[in-house]
């Protein structure tokens, strides 16, 4: 069966890919090694990291609805070295030691998934043009500065200050007072290489079931996952189930599910081009703690997301659309960018990222360690998840590896408490971080 997928609220990636073909359903029973639940960046990569350690694993996938449906088919394509809500937070939050372990793990993750596409050829428009952290008020600037100080003393290079001209040569937006470069940053359309590893895997002999949701999931001698139409009894269970985690009762208190939105505007002209420079494409985000996010695509056009954060109750996923977001990301990008007239937005979309209690990812073992996870990428899972990929394969497969010497394996996290007390709990988190946006913010003109 070949199906075209509706326009809207799908993110850009999809509505320009073409038509697409699904592995069909899991019919019937099916016996196998391992079972992965997810067919997003977590689900693909750990799927063959696996089918390649040892081929004769039976690997199978079970995705709920198409590949690439989730996060990994409308994310931002930043694929980044950012933990949680940045340098300072993560230090603060988590000490400086944690940092370091995390940046280290992260600089690894861009430069491996960098050299994976290379070297597997993957067609996803993979560029690397650097990262810009911009300020646009003073107390940024000093915030940043701040940043890339820490930074080196934790023996970190790559990461720069720019001034004020120096950025205005690279980008030409009359609210950029500075920022930091960080030259390790890869961008790529996430649909396309997503489904790159979908078909990497098919030529390994991966089982891949699409349009299968798991609907229980029964733990014996081996593990029962029963879908609408079939049921899989398999060895070992691997959730790459990121924002949607909370729908299986092993993992249901671990994180939620928080909503970032996104536009895109049609390709810009030779004539706005050139007002505002950009020539190399760099991947830009601000400094407050609720980033907005933004790029170039190949066809020129601008997307840009973040800014408000959506919350539902119960952990409810039906939050893809907010009229409200999409119109604040059209006022910042005239904000940004007031020499910009007469664009037009063609694509209006959203959905869930991974939120941990404390902001930061973990992988781990379920019990009788016959069942392994990895959630909480707080939006910059990208090149996380594929570096996570490596670490659930040695978990699986019981190895002694260095992956597993890092700060996100095994950790103890605060699980988010029952209504309403999570929603109350969320929402405050989310209106400190709102306040100290506006705290630096106070100075600045209205959008």
């Amino acid at each position: 069966m070949s199906i075209t997928y509706p326009k809207t609220p799908h993110s850009y990636w999809l509505d320009t890919f073409g038509d697409y073909t699904p592995q069909p359903p899991l019919e019937g029973e099916l016996h196998c090694d391992i079972v992965i639940i997810g067919g997003g960046f977590t689900g693909m990569a750990t799927a063959l990291e696996l089918k390649r350690a040892e081929p004769t694993m039976r690997v199978c996938v079970l995705e709920a609805q198409h590949i690439g449906y989730g996060a990994s088919g409308r994310n931002g394509s930043f694929a980044m070295t950012v933990v949680g809500l940045g340098f300072g937070t993560t230090a603060l939050l988590k000490g400086k030691q944690f940092l370091k372990e995390a940046h280290s793990y992260m600089e690894k993750a861009v430069d491996d998934l960098d050299a994976f596409i290379q070297q597997e050829q993957l067609s996803c428009d993979r560029i690397r043009p650097g990262f810009l952290r911009v300020a646009t008020t003073e107390g940024y600037i000093r915030k940043l500065q701040h940043d890339i100080e820490l930074m080196h003393s934790l023996g970190f290079g790559g990461i720069v200050w720019l001034d004020q001209n120096q950025v205005q040569e690279k980008i030409h937006s009359p609210r950029y007072l500075g920022a930091m470069f960080e030259e390790r940053l890869l961008l790529i359309n996430p649909l396309k290489l997503v489904l790159e590893e979908r078909r990497l895997n098919l030529a390994a002999g991966v089982q891949i079931f699409e349009n299968s949701p798991a609907l229980e999931i029964q733990r014996n001698a081996k593990f029962t996952i029963k879908t609408p139409s079939g049921k899989i009894i398999s060895e070992k269970l691997v959730f790459a189930t990121n924002a949607y985690s909370h729908l299986f009762p092993y993992l249901r208190r671990l994180q939620i599910p928080a909503f970032t939105y996104m536009i895109a505007t049609a390709p810009l002209t030779p004539a706005q081009l050139d007002q505002i420079g950009w020539q190399e494409m760099q991947g830009i985000e601000d400094a407050r703690n609720l980033i907005h996010y933004y790029r170039l695509t190949p066809d020129k056009r601008i997307l840009i997301g973040g800014g408000p954060v959506g919350l539902t109750y119960a952990n409810s996923l039906f939050a893809d659309e907010d009229q409200n977001a999409w119109r604040h990301l059209e006022e910042h990008l005239h904000y940004l960018f007031p020499q910009l007239n007469n664009l037009t937005v063609t694509h209006k979309w959203g959905g869930p990222f991974s939120v941990t209690m404390d902001l930061n990812p973990v992988i781990g073992a379920i019990g009788d360690k016959r069942a392994f996870y990895s959630l909480g990428c707080i939006g910059h899972g990208v090149s996380m998840s594929h570096r996570n990929a490596k670490v659930l394969r040695d978990l699986v497969l019981e190895r002694d590896s260095d992956l597993l010497e890092n700060p996100f394996v095994n950790r103890k996290t605060i699980p988010w408490p029952p209504e309403p007390l999570r929603l109350l709990i969320a929402g405050a988190l989310r209106g400190y971080l709102s306040l100290e946006d506006a705290w630096y913010e106070r100075s600045l003109p209205r959008e």
